[in-house]
C-alpha cells in the first residue's frame, strides 16, 4: 500500500511539471534536438513499446502473456532527443501488438485522425522552395504509416536511395530504445518481473517515467553553493 500511495503521489506531482502535455513549441524545439543530433528533419518524437514483466496476474488466461513467452503488460511512450518521455501509455495488455496498442491509446487516436496539435508544415532545410513537409514520429515496421509518421521501407533488396532512408531513420528511432534501456538500469524494478498486481504495476511503471524525465534533465548540472564569508 505505501508503494502504491507514494507511486500515486509521484505521479500527481511530477507529470504535470515533467511530462506535460507538448504544445507546438514544446514540439519544435524536440524537432530542433533531433535535427541536430541525428540529422533527420521535421522529427517530433521516436516512438515504441515496452514489455514490463509481471508474475502471471490471477485469472488473467493469455490476456497478459506475450509473444516473447512472458507475462507482460506495455509500456507505450514517445521520447525526445535528450532521451526523455514526452507521452506515455501503461497498461495494455502484453498479448497485444504495438500498432494495436498505439492505435487504441488516447494519443494514437489524435494522431490517426489528425488531431494533434503539430507545428504547420514546412520545407526541409536547404529545400527553401520546394514543398513544407509534415512534422512526424518517427518507429520501426511494426506501426502502421501515416502521414505523420514514418517507418523503414520493408524488406531487404532496397536500392540505395531506400536504404540510405531506412539507417537515417533508425538513428533517430533508436533514441526511444536507448530511453527504455536507461530507465530500466536507473529503476531497476525493471530487471525482473513485478510480484504486484497489474494495476499497482501500472503505477510503479508511470511513476518511474516521471522519476526519469526528472533525473534527466538534471544530469550534468552542477549547482553553485553560495558562499559564506569566513569569520575571522
Amino acid at each position: 500500500m505505501i508503494v502504491r500511495e507514494t507511486c500515486e503521489v509521484l505521479w500527481e506531482v511530477l507529470q504535470p511539471k515533467k511530462m506535460a502535455e507538448p504544445t507546438i513549441d514544446d514540439w519544435k524545439d524536440v524537432a530542433k534536438g533531433f535535427f541536430e543530433k541525428t540529422q533527420f528533419p521535421n522529427t517530433v518524437g521516436a516512438v515504441d513499446g515496452k514489455h514490463i514483466r509481471l508474475e502471471c496476474p490471477k485469472n488473467s488466461g493469455s490476456l497478459y502473456y506475450n509473444y516473447k513467452h512472458f507475462f507482460s503488460l506495455i509500456l507505450m511512450a514517445i521520447c525526445d532527443s535528450n532521451y526523455c518521455f514526452r507521452v506515455i501509455d501503461v497498461g495494455s495488455y502484453g498479448k497485444e501488438s504495438d500498432c494495436n496498442v498505439f492505435k487504441t491509446s488516447a494519443f494514437g487516436k489524435k494522431l490517426y485522425t489528425n488531431r494533434t496539435n503539430f507545428p504547420a508544415n514546412q520545407c526541409l532545410p536547404n529545400d527553401n522552395l520546394g514543398v513544407p513537409q509534415p512534422f512526424v514520429l518517427v518507429a520501426d515496421e511494426a506501426f502502421a504509416l501515416h502521414k505523420n509518421l514514418l517507418r523503414p521501407f520493408p524488406g531487404r533488396s532496397l536500392n540505395d536511395q531506400r536504404r540510405i532512408f531506412n539507417y537515417r531513420l533508425s538513428r533517430a528511432r533508436q533514441y526511444i530504445e536507448c530511453s527504455f534501456g536507461i530507465m530500466s538500469k536507473k529503476w531497476r524494478v525493471f530487471q525482473t518481473s513485478m510480484l504486484v498486481e497489474p494495476e499497482t504495476a501500472v503505477k510503479i511503471t508511470k511513476a518511474c517515467c516521471v522519476l526519469h524525465n526528472f533525473v534527466r534533465r538534471r544530469d550534468g548540472l552542477t549547482l553553485k553553493t553560495p558562499k559564506v564569508p569566513c569569520k575571522a
